[in-house]
């Protein structure tokens, strides 16, 4: 537990420190936000607002997590240092954080909306998606386990193998299905990320959920002397993933300061899309793929907006469901202040995790 306290503590003064300093910097620079201006009236005021925050995030969560398995192996001989598990998650989140650099600093840098073209972006996050998913089958370890595994999960490995017809097609099917989370995930958290804090807020949740599942996990893995009642988990490296939850919270909680209304500098789609490829990555490799749908379910909410605005626009020939999509904008353009929404938006958002976090206790309980 030691090794949670230091990774969040430290994960959480590096971004609260660290944020102000990368706002001079980008104030320096000239770099603002562009604000569209088919949103809201009030979000006029946000345009030239410092972006691309997410920066701090990622590099706070990469600084704490090998500073933390660093003084670790100082004062413990037993320290066994990063994980695969961990070292892969890392490889999504600071890969798609990437494909967000890339498309905040096109547009700040050019001062409109558009950054990288549409397939631009989806051929960068497809190359990161497919490594990682590739990654993910590799590196069994002492007992065969794998970061991730051909069945499908939910708060376990179903028994539902897409490995069914053979190994290499399992492989594929999987890389699909892997990128159709990952694809989910990010644009999810992508389109939350409209209101001053919201996306940061809610994502806190998340990972907190991840870090007492992946301590759970590690107390009840198959073989372990801790282990009690009849149900166990196999999942390789829960209890770093739990390190990496809890950097996680301890990043946002720091970013959060600055980025809560009125906000002091915007994640940008680099923070966002790291943020949803580490989501993804914890539903993957802690076997809870399906589970993800209750837990992330304020960002499930907001993408469902999109698709039912978009999709009720085309077939009833301009007519729409909502005054604006995403749904919080909705609510905006009903009367509500931007701090109502978004103090809503987490209460629901903390009813999503609550619901995940008692379906998976839940199973356990019932499996004694």
């Amino acid at each position: 537990m030691i090794a949670l306290i230091i990774g969040a503590g430290s994960a959480l003064l590096l971004s609260l420190l660290g944020t102000p300093l990368f706002i001079r910097l980008l104030v320096k620079q000239g770099y603002g936000q562009f604000v569209r201006d088919d949103g809201p009236t009030s979000h006029h005021t946000k345009r030239g607002t410092p972006t691309m925050g997410g920066a701090v995030i990622v590099l706070a969560v990469l600084v704490a997590y090998f500073g933390t398995h660093g003084i670790l192996s100082l004062i413990s001989a037993h320290s066994t240092g990063p994980s695969v598990s961990g070292l892969v998650l890392l490889f999504l989140t600071v890969g798609m954080g990437l494909v967000g650099f890339l498309d905040d600093f096109i547009k700040i840098s050019k001062q409109r909306s558009l950054g990288l073209r549409a397939w631009q972006k989806i051929v960068l996050q497809s190359a990161v998606g497919i490594a990682f998913a590739v990654l993910a089958l590799q590196f069994p370890n002492e007992k065969g386990l794998t970061p991730a595994s051909t069945h499908i999960s939910f708060i376990r490995d179903l028994s539902l193998d897409l490995a069914f017809a053979g190994p290499l097609l399992g492989a594929i099917l999987f890389v699909l299905w892997a990128n159709l989370i990952i694809t989910g995930t990010t644009n999810g958290v992508n389109l939350t990320d409209g209101l001053d804090g919201l996306a940061t807020g809610a994502a806190i949740m998340v990972f907190a959920a991840y870090t007492l599942m992946g301590i759970w996990q590690y107390n009840q893995a198959c073989g372990s002397s801790r282990s009690i009642g009849t149900v166990c988990y196999e999942v390789r490296d829960p209890m770093d993933l739990a390190l990496l939850g809890a950097i996680l919270c301890g990043a946002l909680v720091g970013f959060l300061w600055w980025n809560t209304s009125p906000a002091k500098i915007f994640m940008g789609d680099t923070g966002s899309l790291a943020i949803g490829g580490a989501v993804a990555a914890f539903a993957i490799l802690s076997r809870t793929e399906l589970l993800l749908v209750v837990l992330a379910g304020l960002f499930v909410m907001i993408a469902l907006s999109v698709i039912i605005q978009v999709g009720y626009f085309k077939i009833s020939g301009g007519k729409r469901v909502f005054k604006m999509a995403p749904l919080q904008h909705h609510f905006e353009l009903k009367g509500w202040a931007e701090v109502t929404v978004v103090v809503r938006f987490w209460i629901l958002g903390g009813l999503f995790v609550a619901a995940g976090l008692g379906i998976f206790y839940a199973e356990w309980v019932v499996g004694l």
